[in-house]
C-alpha cells in the first residue's frame, strides 16, 4: 500500500497534530483511534491491513487522524466545560482540516467515517453532526453516551456532542433527510462492553425511523481480532 505521513500545526488545537494517509485514490474514509489512541494505532493493530484490498484497488484512500481525547474527553484536569470546547476544537480540525485536504485529494466531496470503541463515537458523532459531507459510518463497538466525562456538568455543547440525547430528537428536517440518507453501520457482539450502547442508539434510530444496520453477533466481542473482521465485510456490502 502507498503510505504517507503528514505532521502539521492546526491552528484549531493550538498544536501540532499528526496523521497516515493509505492509497492513492477512491473515497476517502476517516479511521478513527481508540481512545487517547495515537494516529499509527490502526496500522499498528493491522486494521489497514484487513482492507489493503480496496486500497490497493483505489477504491477508497484511508485518513488516520491523531487523537485529542487526552486533551478531552479523557483530561481529568480540566473542568468538564473545556473538555467538550476541546472536543469541539478538535471536530473542528477534523473538519477543516483533514476531511478538506481529503477531498482536495481525491475529488470526492462527502467521507466515509470508521472507528473502534471509543473511536466509534468519533464516527458516529461525526457523521450524525455534519451528515452533508459523510455518506457512510461504520462503528465497530463504539459507545455513544459522554455523559460519565462530565460530572454531572451540562450544557448545550455537550447535548450537541450526546449522540443519545440530539438523536433522540432528530425526527425531521433538512439535517434529517441527510443522516437518513446515510449508510449507518453499528456492529456489536454478545460479549461486547459497549453492547448496550449500540442497542440503544439503533433503538433511537429505529424509534425515529432512520434506516440503519445493527450487527449483533453471538460470540463476538470486544477486541481488533473482532474488528478486523468486520470492516472489510462491512466495506464490500458498501463499495
Amino acid at each position: 500500500m502507498h503510505e504517507e505521513y503528514f505532521r502539521w500545526y492546526s491552528p484549531h488545537i493550538e498544536k501540532e497534530t499528526e496523521m497516515l494517509t493509505f492509497g492513492y485514490a477512491g473515497i476517502p474514509l476517516i479511521i478513527f483511534p481508540t481512545s487517547m489512541g495515537r494516529f499509527y494505532e490502526n496500522k499498528d493493530f493491522h486494521l489497514i491491513d484487513s482492507i489493503s484490498w480496496f486500497v490497493n484497488q483505489g477504491l477508497i484512500k484511508v485518513y488516520c487522524p491523531d487523537s485529542f481525547d487526552n486533551m478531552s474527553w479523557y483530561n481529568r484536569g480540566i473542568p468538564p466545560n473545556w473538555k467538550v470546547h476541546n472536543h469541539v476544537c478538535y471536530e473542528k480540525m477534523i473538519m477543516r482540516e483533514v476531511i478538506e485536504k481529503a477531498t482536495h485529494d481525491t475529488g470526492h466531496y462527502r467521507v466515509m467515517t470508521a472507528g473502534c470503541s471509543f473511536g466509534g463515537f468519533h464516527a458516529v458523532n461525526l457523521a450524525f453532526k455534519h451528515p452533508h459531507r459523510v455518506r457512510n459510518v461504520i462503528s465497530m463497538g463504539g459507545a455513544f453516551d459522554i455523559k460519565s466525562f462530565l460530572w454531572g456538568h451540562y450544557d448545550e455543547n455537550c447535548y450537541f456532542n450526546n449522540p443519545v440525547d440530539y438523536m433522540y430528537n432528530m425526527n425531521h428536517g433538512h439535517h434529517y433527510d441527510y443522516i437518513s440518507q446515510m449508510g449507518i453501520i453499528l456492529a456489536t457482539g454478545e460479549h461486547d462492553i459497549c453492547k448496550e450502547d449500540n442497542l440503544k442508539m439503533a433503538g433511537i434510530l429505529q424509534k425515529n425511523g432512520i434506516p440503519h444496520w445493527l450487527e449483533c453477533n453471538q460470540g463476538v466481542g470486544h477486541d481488533w481480532g473482532w474488528w478486523r473482521e468486520q470492516l472489510p465485510r462491512f466495506l464490500g456490502t458498501i463499495l
